[in-house]
Protein backbone atom coordinates (compact mmCIF):
# COMPACT_ATOMS: atom_id res chain seq x y z
CA UNK A 1 0.00 0.00 0.00
CA UNK A 2 2.87 2.36 0.82
CA UNK A 3 4.38 2.07 -2.67
CA UNK A 4 1.01 2.64 -4.31
CA UNK A 5 0.35 5.62 -2.07
CA UNK A 6 3.78 7.00 -2.96
CA UNK A 7 3.06 6.71 -6.67
CA UNK A 8 -0.27 8.49 -6.23
CA UNK A 9 1.40 11.31 -4.33
CA UNK A 10 4.04 11.57 -7.04
CA UNK A 11 1.36 11.79 -9.72
CA UNK A 12 -0.37 14.58 -7.82
CA UNK A 13 2.92 16.51 -7.62
CA UNK A 14 3.77 15.99 -11.28
CA UNK A 15 3.40 18.89 -13.70
CA UNK A 16 0.75 18.65 -16.38
CA UNK A 17 1.81 17.80 -19.93
CA UNK A 18 1.39 21.45 -20.97
CA UNK A 19 3.43 22.67 -18.01
CA UNK A 20 6.20 20.21 -18.82
CA UNK A 21 6.30 21.33 -22.44
CA UNK A 22 6.67 24.93 -21.31
CA UNK A 23 9.47 24.08 -18.91
CA UNK A 24 11.48 22.08 -21.41
CA UNK A 25 10.84 24.63 -24.14
CA UNK A 26 12.38 27.34 -21.95
CA UNK A 27 15.42 25.13 -21.34
CA UNK A 28 16.01 24.19 -24.97
CA UNK A 29 15.09 27.59 -26.44
CA UNK A 30 17.18 29.64 -23.99
CA UNK A 31 19.88 31.65 -25.75
CA UNK A 32 22.77 33.92 -24.81
CA UNK A 33 21.68 37.10 -26.60
CA UNK A 34 24.23 39.67 -27.73
CA UNK A 35 23.15 41.58 -30.81
CA UNK A 36 19.37 41.35 -31.16
CA UNK A 37 18.08 43.68 -28.44
CA UNK A 38 15.20 46.05 -29.08
CA UNK A 39 14.89 49.45 -27.35
CA UNK A 40 11.43 48.58 -25.98
CA UNK A 41 11.35 49.10 -22.20
CA UNK A 42 10.94 46.22 -19.76
CA UNK A 43 8.29 47.08 -17.17
CA UNK A 44 9.17 47.29 -13.49
CA UNK A 45 6.52 44.65 -12.80
CA UNK A 46 8.10 42.15 -15.19
CA UNK A 47 11.61 42.89 -13.96
CA UNK A 48 10.53 42.25 -10.39
CA UNK A 49 8.90 39.00 -11.50
CA UNK A 50 12.18 37.87 -13.07
CA UNK A 51 14.20 38.89 -10.01
CA UNK A 52 11.76 37.02 -7.78
CA UNK A 53 12.30 33.92 -9.91
CA UNK A 54 16.03 34.31 -9.38
CA UNK A 55 15.48 34.80 -5.65
CA UNK A 56 13.68 31.45 -5.48
CA UNK A 57 16.70 29.49 -6.68
CA UNK A 58 18.16 26.76 -4.52
CA UNK A 59 21.07 27.75 -2.30
CA UNK A 60 23.33 25.74 -0.03
CA UNK A 61 22.26 26.17 3.59
CA UNK A 62 19.46 28.45 2.34
CA UNK A 63 22.06 31.21 2.53
CA UNK A 64 20.64 33.18 -0.45
CA UNK A 65 23.97 34.94 -1.12
CA UNK A 66 22.81 36.91 -4.15
CA UNK A 67 22.03 40.60 -4.65
CA UNK A 68 20.98 42.38 -7.84
CA UNK A 69 22.21 45.73 -9.17
CA UNK A 70 19.76 47.04 -11.79
CA UNK A 71 21.44 49.40 -14.27
CA UNK A 72 19.49 51.62 -16.63
CA UNK A 73 21.74 54.71 -16.66
CA UNK A 74 23.36 55.31 -20.09
CA UNK A 75 26.37 56.82 -18.33
CA UNK A 76 26.97 53.78 -16.15
CA UNK A 77 26.46 51.49 -19.16
CA UNK A 78 29.06 53.47 -21.11
CA UNK A 79 31.59 53.10 -18.33
CA UNK A 80 30.95 49.35 -18.21
CA UNK A 81 31.20 49.17 -22.01
CA UNK A 82 34.59 50.92 -21.89
CA UNK A 83 35.75 48.38 -19.31
CA UNK A 84 34.54 45.56 -21.56
CA UNK A 85 36.33 46.93 -24.62
CA UNK A 86 39.63 47.14 -22.76
CA UNK A 87 39.34 43.56 -21.48
CA UNK A 88 38.10 42.30 -24.84
CA UNK A 89 41.12 43.69 -26.68
CA UNK A 90 43.38 41.82 -24.29
CA UNK A 91 41.32 38.63 -24.56
CA UNK A 92 41.56 38.60 -28.37
CA UNK A 93 45.34 38.34 -28.14
CA UNK A 94 45.28 34.93 -26.49
CA UNK A 95 43.87 33.34 -29.65
CA UNK A 96 45.82 32.70 -32.83
CA UNK A 97 45.22 32.64 -36.57
CA UNK A 98 41.68 31.60 -37.56
CA UNK A 99 40.42 31.67 -33.97
CA UNK A 100 41.57 35.25 -33.51
CA UNK A 101 40.00 36.30 -36.79
CA UNK A 102 36.70 34.65 -35.84
CA UNK A 103 36.87 36.14 -32.35
CA UNK A 104 37.22 39.63 -33.80
CA UNK A 105 33.97 39.13 -35.73
CA UNK A 106 31.90 37.98 -32.77
CA UNK A 107 29.59 40.38 -30.96
CA UNK A 108 30.03 39.45 -27.33
CA UNK A 109 27.81 41.95 -25.52
CA UNK A 110 24.76 44.16 -25.79
CA UNK A 111 25.58 46.54 -22.96
CA UNK A 112 24.41 49.75 -24.61
CA UNK A 113 21.60 48.21 -26.67
CA UNK A 114 19.85 46.33 -23.85
CA UNK A 115 17.34 48.45 -21.87
CA UNK A 116 18.46 46.83 -18.62
CA UNK A 117 21.85 45.70 -17.41
CA UNK A 118 21.93 43.56 -14.29
CA UNK A 119 24.87 42.64 -12.10
CA UNK A 120 24.27 39.57 -9.95
CA UNK A 121 26.58 39.43 -6.96
CA UNK A 122 27.48 36.95 -4.24
CA UNK A 123 28.09 37.90 -0.61
CA UNK A 124 30.18 35.12 0.98
CA UNK A 125 29.67 36.63 4.44
CA UNK A 126 25.89 36.48 4.40
CA UNK A 127 24.53 34.61 7.42
CA UNK A 128 27.94 34.61 9.08
CA UNK A 129 31.09 32.52 8.74
CA UNK A 130 29.40 29.14 9.26
CA UNK A 131 26.77 28.15 6.70
CA UNK A 132 25.15 24.75 6.74
CA UNK A 133 26.73 22.57 4.03
CA UNK A 134 29.58 24.96 3.19
CA UNK A 135 32.29 23.92 5.63
CA UNK A 136 34.20 21.80 3.14
CA UNK A 137 33.28 23.49 -0.16
CA UNK A 138 33.46 27.24 0.34
CA UNK A 139 32.59 27.99 -3.29
CA UNK A 140 29.03 26.75 -2.87
CA UNK A 141 27.98 30.36 -2.29
CA UNK A 142 29.05 31.22 -5.86
CA UNK A 143 27.51 28.00 -7.18
CA UNK A 144 24.23 28.95 -5.51
CA UNK A 145 24.35 32.40 -7.12
CA UNK A 146 24.74 30.73 -10.52
CA UNK A 147 21.51 28.84 -9.82
CA UNK A 148 19.80 32.21 -9.35
CA UNK A 149 21.19 33.37 -12.70
CA UNK A 150 19.83 30.28 -14.43
CA UNK A 151 16.41 30.71 -12.80
CA UNK A 152 16.25 34.27 -14.09
CA UNK A 153 17.44 33.22 -17.54
CA UNK A 154 14.76 30.55 -17.96
CA UNK A 155 12.00 32.78 -16.58
CA UNK A 156 13.10 35.56 -18.94
CA UNK A 157 12.97 33.20 -21.92
CA UNK A 158 9.41 32.24 -20.99
CA UNK A 159 8.50 35.95 -20.96
CA UNK A 160 10.15 36.59 -24.34
CA UNK A 161 13.03 38.50 -22.75
CA UNK A 162 16.54 37.93 -24.05
CA UNK A 163 19.49 37.64 -21.65
CA UNK A 164 23.17 37.94 -22.48
CA UNK A 165 25.91 37.08 -19.98
CA UNK A 166 28.93 39.38 -20.36
CA UNK A 167 32.00 37.92 -18.67
CA UNK A 168 34.81 39.88 -20.31
CA UNK A 169 35.69 42.35 -17.56
CA UNK A 170 38.39 42.98 -15.04
CA UNK A 171 36.41 42.14 -11.87
CA UNK A 172 38.18 44.70 -9.69
CA UNK A 173 37.40 47.47 -12.16
CA UNK A 174 33.75 46.42 -12.42
CA UNK A 175 33.51 46.49 -8.64
CA UNK A 176 34.86 50.03 -8.58
CA UNK A 177 32.44 51.18 -11.29
CA UNK A 178 29.42 49.73 -9.50
CA UNK A 179 30.68 50.55 -5.98
CA UNK A 180 30.47 46.91 -4.92
CA UNK A 181 31.91 46.25 -1.43
CA UNK A 182 35.33 44.62 -1.37
CA UNK A 183 34.14 41.30 0.05
CA UNK A 184 31.24 40.91 -2.43
CA UNK A 185 31.83 38.96 -5.67
CA UNK A 186 30.35 40.10 -9.01
CA UNK A 187 29.28 36.75 -10.47
CA UNK A 188 27.32 37.70 -13.59
CA UNK A 189 26.83 40.86 -15.63
CA UNK A 190 23.66 40.39 -17.68
CA UNK A 191 22.01 42.34 -20.49
CA UNK A 192 18.20 42.06 -20.56
CA UNK A 193 15.58 43.16 -23.03
CA UNK A 194 13.11 42.22 -25.73
CA UNK A 195 14.80 40.94 -28.89
CA UNK A 196 14.22 40.76 -32.63
CA UNK A 197 14.66 36.99 -32.57
CA UNK A 198 15.91 34.02 -30.62
CA UNK A 199 18.34 32.06 -32.76
CA UNK A 200 17.56 28.38 -33.46
CA UNK A 201 20.92 27.33 -31.98
CA UNK A 202 23.50 29.00 -29.73
CA UNK A 203 25.26 31.84 -31.55
CA UNK A 204 28.76 30.47 -30.91
CA UNK A 205 27.70 27.10 -32.28
CA UNK A 206 26.28 28.74 -35.42
CA UNK A 207 29.46 30.80 -35.84
CA UNK A 208 31.59 27.66 -35.71
CA UNK A 209 33.41 28.57 -32.52
CA UNK A 210 32.66 25.22 -30.87
CA UNK A 211 30.20 22.35 -31.44
CA UNK A 212 27.86 21.00 -28.79
CA UNK A 213 29.50 18.01 -27.09
CA UNK A 214 27.46 14.80 -27.43
CA UNK A 215 25.78 13.99 -24.11
CA UNK A 216 27.01 10.39 -24.33
CA UNK A 217 30.61 11.61 -24.09
CA UNK A 218 29.88 13.28 -20.75
CA UNK A 219 28.13 10.47 -18.86
CA UNK A 220 30.11 8.06 -16.70
CA UNK A 221 28.91 5.32 -14.34
CA UNK A 222 30.14 4.72 -10.80
CA UNK A 223 33.62 6.20 -11.48
CA UNK A 224 35.17 8.81 -13.76
CA UNK A 225 35.73 7.48 -17.27
CA UNK A 226 33.62 4.34 -16.87
CA UNK A 227 31.07 3.95 -19.66
CA UNK A 228 27.99 1.71 -19.39
CA UNK A 229 29.23 0.27 -16.13
CA UNK A 230 32.46 -1.02 -17.71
Amino acid sequence: MTAIHGRKQSALSEFSRTEKRGLYKAIYKRRDVRGHFLPDPVSDRLLRKLLDSAHHAGSVGFMQPWSFIVIRSPDVKRQVKDSFEHANAAAAKVFEDEKRELYSKLKLEGILEAPINLCVTCDPSRNGPHVLGRNTIRETDVYSTCCAVQNLWLAARGEGIGVGWVSIFEPAQLKRLLQIPEHVIPVAYLCLGYVREFLPRPELEIAGWLPRIPLEDLIFFEHWGEKNGK
